[in-house]
């Protein structure tokens, strides 16, 4: 199976970068991303020589956009970082209704081979320089930046990744007059849960905090409402897959402490 980046479509728009007080955009008192980047989530497979990601520019424009990876920093001038991976091109420029992909090899340094590692795909758009007539002294011209997780995924993992949610261990824990719903993800994939309840006993509570559980690792999901107790308690969640859609899923706690 090839590398993949899957299937959603979204505005480059995601984090606002900069804003730049002089050169700004004529006529308008905001400014919009026009850049699209084909998935929200990179999945690069150790078996592929390569991934490729397509950007499109679907404003009336060209754009000027930059590219990195990232380690988890996202302060990080890219400059100052080190990735065992290449990107191609670091810089270009994509006409208006046109595309452009960016190649990303692996360059073999050692990561490990028992768990997949986890990466941030940045790409920063700059807006073209305005003319002279467009020009004004109290516009603004803005930078958007887009970062999205790259996962790299070495072979023989155990399990897949799809089945990585339903073999979370979910227990209850108390402290500090809250009260907490405990995922230990014991497999080697990353599980992107987006949101989780606890039901039981005609009782409900909820947890509004979204988190990535790397492998092997713990997050607390503090719980708001009516907390339910009992041996017919049932967590519910809600995690991404590697095409970004919702996957629902159901277990039992293992405990309370």
């Amino acid at each position: 199976m090839p590398s993949y980046i899957l299937f959603r479509r979204r505005p480059l728009a995601a984090i606002l970068l900069a804003v730049l007080l002089a050169l700004g955009l004529a006529g308008t008192t905001a400014a919009q991303a026009s850049v699209v980047i084909a998935g929200t989530r990179v999945i690069y497979s150790a078996r592929d020589r390569e991934v490729t990601i397509k950007l499109t520019n679907e404003g009336n424009t060209p754009a000027l956009v930059q590219s990195w990876l990232d380690n988890g920093d996202p302060t990080a001038q890219p400059t100052g970082i080190s990735v065992p991976f290449v990107l191609t091109p670091p810089v270009a420029r994509i006409d208006a209704g046109k595309g452009q992909s960016l190649r990303i090899v692996y360059t073999g340094e050692p990561l490990p081979e028992d768990r997949e590692s986890v990466f941030w795909l940045n790409v920063l758009e700059i807006p073209p320089k305005p003319s002279a007539e467009e020009a004004g002294p109290n516009k603004l011209q803005l930078a958007f930046r887009s970062r999205i997780k790259f996962f790299y995924r070495p072979t023989g993992l155990e399990g897949n990744a799809g089945g990585a949610p339903a073999k979370l261990v979910w227990r209850v824990a108390r402290g500090e007059g809250q009260v907490m719903l405990v995922a230990h993800n014991p497999t080697p994939f990353h599980v992107s849960v987006v949101s989780v309840e606890l039901t039981g006993g005609g009782k409900h509570a909820v947890s509004d905090q979204s988190a990535m559980i790397a492998p092997g690792e713990s997050t607390r999901f503090t719980l708001k409402g009516d907390v339910p107790a009992g041996p017919d308690s049932k967590v519910r969640y809600h995690t991404l897959n590697d095409w970004g859609g919702s996957n629902d899923g159901e277990a039992s706690p293992a405990g309370t402490n």
